[in-house]
């Protein structure tokens, strides 16, 4: 699934709306390092254009997205 991306932090969100994901998204990732590869895990359609916007925003790189069905895997890379 991570196609041999090495992930440092794994978050799943489950079904949680994109305001508390991005909250909760934003909490975890404080605790990182820069360069660290934070794997995000949602069922909300939602994120599928929210998460990009909000990295490109916050100067995060989204290296990759994994739809299977319904739930997404998002890869992120802590930015500074």
């Amino acid at each position: 699934m991570e196609n041999h991306m090495s992930v440092d932090v794994t978050y799943d969100a489950g079904p949680t709306g994109c305001g508390e994901l991005i909250m909760n998204l934003f909490l975890t990732m404080r605790k990182m390092e820069e360069g660290n590869i934070i794997k995000v895990i949602s069922y909300d359609p939602g994120a599928r254009e929210d998460l990009p916007a909000w990295c490109r925003m916050q100067h995060h790189t989204l290296l990759n997205r994994l739809d299977e069905g319904h739930i997404s895997h998002y890869f992120i890379k802590k930015g500074k």
